[in-house]
Formats: C-alpha cells, sequence, structure tokens
C-alpha cells in the first residue's frame, strides 16, 4: 500500500522529504559512520543537532534573547505539573478552560496551589473560546494559562486573553509553528512536537529568563523538572531525546523553506478554507465550532447521526483516509490538517464527503 493521508491528530503527518532525508541518513549520519539514534549526545556531531535546532527554530519563532529554549523529553502533559512548580511563588494561578487539556493542567496544578478558573466554554461543550477581555484575575495570581488551541475541540484562540500585567502560560501542542506569534506577549509558550514538528517523546519549552533566574517556586521540585537546571545545562543535563529533536530539526529547515511562518500560515488557511467552506454549504455534515473560533489545525465535524458517523469512518478509511475518527469524549468526526498535510489530501477529502453525502443524504 502507498502513502496514505493520515488526519490524525497526533502522533500526526511529518514532511514526506524530512521522512526520506532521515532515512537516507539511517545509516550514516554524514559520514559518521552511525544513526543519529546510536551516537552520543555528548559527541561534537550531535552538539550540532541540537545547536543548530535551537537556532533554527529561534530565526523561526523570533525567540528574543532573553528567553530560554528548552528540548524535554516526554510529552506536554509533564508541563501541567512543572509549570506550577516551577512558577507558583504565591501558590495562585488563573486557568481558562476551554477543553479537555486545559481542564487536566487545571487539576494537576491544584496539587500545587489554589487554581482559580477565570473563564470557561464548558456550558456549550467547548465549542467557543469565552470572551477574555476582562477577566476577574486575582491580584496575586502568579501566571495566567490557557491551551492556546484545542485539539479534541478545534477551537483557536485569534486574541490573546487580557492578562492585566500577569504572565502569560500557553500550551501551544496542536498549534506550534502554524503561524506566527509574538513570543515576548508570553512568559512561557510549550508544546509536544507529535502533531505538527515531530515525533512522539519531545516537547520544547520556551520560557523567559528572568522567571528561572532564581530556580523553581518548590524546592521539592524533581531535578528533572527544574526549568534552570535543563536550561543552564541546554537541554544536555541528561540524553535528551536526541532522534526526536534531529528530526524536529529536519521540520524546522522544511518550515524555512516553505516560507517560514508566514507561508505555514498561508498554506493552512487555504487548506482549512477548502473544508470550511464545503462544512458550511454541506446539507449532511456540520462543522461544531462558532466560526470565529475555528482552528486552522483541527476540524471536528458530525452528520447527526451515530451510525451514520460510524459509517463515513469506515468508508474513509477503506478509500485511504485514516484517523478520521472523532476524540473519545465527543465523538463524531475530526480532520487534523497540520502544516505536513498537503493541500491536495484535503481536497480528496473534500471530494469523498461530497461523494458519501450523494449516496447517504
Amino acid at each position: 500500500m502507498g502513502r496514505v493521508y493520515n488526519f490524525s491528530a497526533g502522533p500526526a503527518v511529518l514532511p514526506e522529504e524530512v521522512l526520506k532525508e532521515a532515512a537516507e541518513e539511517m545509516l550514516d549520519y554524514k559520514g559518521t559512520g552511525m544513526s543519529v539514534m546510536e551516537m552520543s549526545h555528548r559527541s561534537k556531531a550531535y552538539d550540532e543537532i541540537i545547536k543548530e535546532a535551537e537556532k533554527d527554530l529561534r530565526d523561526l519563532m523570533g525567540i528574543p534573547d532573553n528567553y530560554k529554549v528548552i528540548f524535554r523529553q516526554g510529552g506536554a502533559s509533564l508541563q501541567f505539573a512543572e509549570v506550577p512548580m516551577n512558577l507558583m511563588k504565591n501558590g495562585k494561578a488563573a486557568y481558562i478552560i476551554t477543553g479537555q487539556w486545559a481542564k487536566k493542567a487545571a487539576a494537576e496544578a491544584e496539587k500545587y496551589g489554589e487554581v482559580v478558573r477565570v473563564a470557561s466554554s464548558a456550558d456549550k461543550t467547548f465549542s467557543y473560546i469565552p470572551d477574555c477581555s476582562d477577566l476577574d484575575i486575582p491580584e496575586d495570581a502568579d501566571y495566567v494559562y490557557i491551551c492556546e488551541n484545542n485539539t479534541i475541540y478545534g477551537t483557536k484562540y485569534k486574541t490573546l486573553p487580557n492578562t492585566k500585567g500577569h504572565i502569560l502560560v500557553a500550551d501551544v501542542s496542536s498549534c506550534f509553528l502554524s503561524e506566527p506569534i509574538d513570543v515576548s506577549k508570553y512568559g512561557v509558550v510549550y508544546g509536544g512536537v507529535q502533531k505538527n514538528v515531530g515525533p512522539a517523546g519531545v516537547q520544547i519549552v520556551i520560557v523567559r529568563e528572568d522567571l528561572i533566574a532564581d530556580g523553581p517556586a518548590f524546592k521539592q521540585c524533581p531535578t528533572m523538572m527544574d526549568w534552570k537546571i535543563q536550561a543552564d545545562n541546554d537541554s544536555l543535563y541528561n540524553t535528551p531525546p536526541c532522534y526526536g529533536i534531529y528530526i524536529c530539526g529536519k521540520v524546522f529547515k522544511w518550515i524555512k523553506k516553505m516560507g517560514g511562518l508566514e507561508g505555514m500560515k498561508a498554506h493552512n488557511e487555504k487548506k482549512a478554507k477548502i473544508l470550511y467552506d464545503f462544512l458550511d454549504s454541506s446539507k449532511l455534515f456540520k462543522g461544531t465550532v462558532v466560526p470565529e473560533d475555528r482552528s486552522l489545525m483541527n476540524v471536528p465535524f458530525v452528520t447527526g447521526n451515530e451510525e451514520l458517523d460510524k459509517k463515513f469512518v469506515a468508508e474513509a478509511k477503506a478509500a485511504g483516509f485514516e484517523n478520521l475518527k472523532g476524540h473519545r469524549t465527543v465523538g463524531g468526526m475530526r480532520a487534523s490538517i497540520y502544516n505536513a498535510m498537503p493541500i491536495e489530501g484535503v481536497e480528496k477529502l473534500v471530494a469523498f464527503m461530497k461523494k458519501f453525502e450523494e449516496e447517504n443524504a
């Protein structure tokens, strides 16, 4: 079987040329006679890989010099504990709940201090982003936390919350490098890379230096979760996820070649418009998110009939469209159309959906 169109929410599709490059270098990376999987993280060859990856990421995102970039093991969920452990100096934080991951992050943070839920869209099954222009944020809150793009529910902040001078912490896992962002508006930006940037097992934390100058808020913070220690050791305090970071580095170069983050945004807007335009005109399929808060990355939709949803997912899979089943908590369907999904994949999906509608209307 050839390559399928993979609409998985993560681990997700990667650029084909990146996979081919990695395959060519699998047995011998640049004359070293070994794979990146095999080489020491202390070697000169690997030192060049991780340093170049950080430089390219800084270039792409315009990361200011007073921010540290940390490559970490594990998924983004590890940050649900690391964020409060490193930042909760007053023992209080404000959380905006727009989906499953923000809910989990808030619940985890409650192990370390008081969590004030200052806004939520739970009342309408997280189908919109709440108004965050005038939040009632406690004066002594250490930070305001958001999940910027909601993978499960398909919403995205188009305007950042008014934090009233408080530090903004954002989980950007499912919109990482999909469009330009102003890093200086955040205290911390972090994400798991397995949706848009690389293979599962790597997370990237971008944190303003002054926030970690004195070390973590909690003395009992494990060494491996201490951002200052990780930053001071250039992500090499222990063996990092070497191969995953190597693939991320290749994806960074691919994004640069695609026109950087401005180029990616245009590419992603074009793809999303094709799918949303069809959903808005369809008599069978319906998008589940209010138009003004729609994600460019994750597009959930339903037919309104559970059996018909199942039939669609099964027939789509048989036709080479993989992983369209919605998250178990919401059902229906979801197409994740990350950076590496070609426009052709979305066009063919829409053609298939039109055919399905004609046959099942």
